[in-house]
């Protein structure tokens, strides 16, 4: 993985990464083009610095420009692509503020959510977390992270079951906005793997004590896993200030209320 740089990337025009997108005669409507195009991005199926040529995007898809547009300022809005003119847009890059502002937002809101979850997960609950941390390691060994990430994301899930719809939402909208930087650091850190089994096994551990503070702290740390290690590879100069103070107000409050 190359280091940021905030210069813009070399121009490609995509011809061959549009084919991974499915041609289709009836597309349900704008929602459903853009769905397509979001998951292809964030799987960096159509990679940061990518042209999308409305023309060449619209007759791969097989789509209308209407639709097409509007998924486009859809993708604009959740800052996955940037405006170049009316018909081109670019697959925005991995960006070091975006990278910080999310997971500290990710901690923050998780932290509160696992510790309203922990005390009410039941057995059943316990017990499907565990066989999801199973097939984690088992795909984990594998190194395999398109089959890793299906029960990784039932895993997280679980840990923020108990809350209500906005907020598991809005959870899940960040975790898919967190995708491209959870493949990046998962598959080219060193030793991430090993270091992703054992961090969620420490949260499982918490939750099977009944400890929604300790499970909030090693939740909130994982987070900050993924971003030290790609700081680290991109731009290890960069300190991460939002998520350090993210952790330190989870770290204080929990230290408050031991104290009590």
């Amino acid at each position: 993985m190359k280091r940021v740089n905030s210069s813009p990337s070399p121009e490609r025009n995509g011809a061959k990464e549009l084919q991974v997108l499915p041609r289709r005669q009836n597309w349900e409507n704008a929602e459903a083009v853009h769905d397509e195009l979001r998951a292809a991005i964030l799987r960096n199926e159509l990679p940061a610095g990518m042209i999308l040529n409305q023309v060449h995007v619209a007759k791969r898809l097989g789509v209308s420009r209407t639709p097409l547009r509007e998924a486009f300022r859809m993708l604009q809005r959740e800052g996955l692509i940037e405006g170049e003119s009316n018909k081109r847009m670019r697959v925005a890059g991995l960006s070091l503020d975006d990278l910080e502002d999310l997971y500290a937002m990710r901690i923050l809101l998780e932290g509160l959510a696992i510790r309203l979850t922990v005390p009410q997960l039941s057995k059943e609950a316990l017990s499907a977390l565990k066989d999801l941390l199973k097939e984690m390691e088992k795909f984990a060994q594998l190194e395999d992270y398109e089959a890793w990430e299906v029960p990784h994301r039932q895993f997280h899930a679980g840990l923020v079951q108990a809350v209500g719809d906005r907020q598991r939402r809005e959870i899940v909208r960040l975790s898919e906005h967190a995708e491209r930087y959870r493949r990046a650091y998962t598959t080219e850190a060193p030793r991430a793997w090993a270091k992703g089994v054992k961090e969620h096994k420490a949260i499982l551990d918490a939750c099977i004590d009944r400890d929604p503070l300790s499970a909030a702290e090693r939740l909130a740390r994982h987070y900050s896993s993924v971003v030290l290690g790609l700081l680290g590879m991109l731009a290890p100069e960069h300190e991460p200030v939002a998520v350090r103070t993210a952790i330190r107000m989870l770290v204080s409050e929990a230290g408050k209320e031991n104290t009590r």
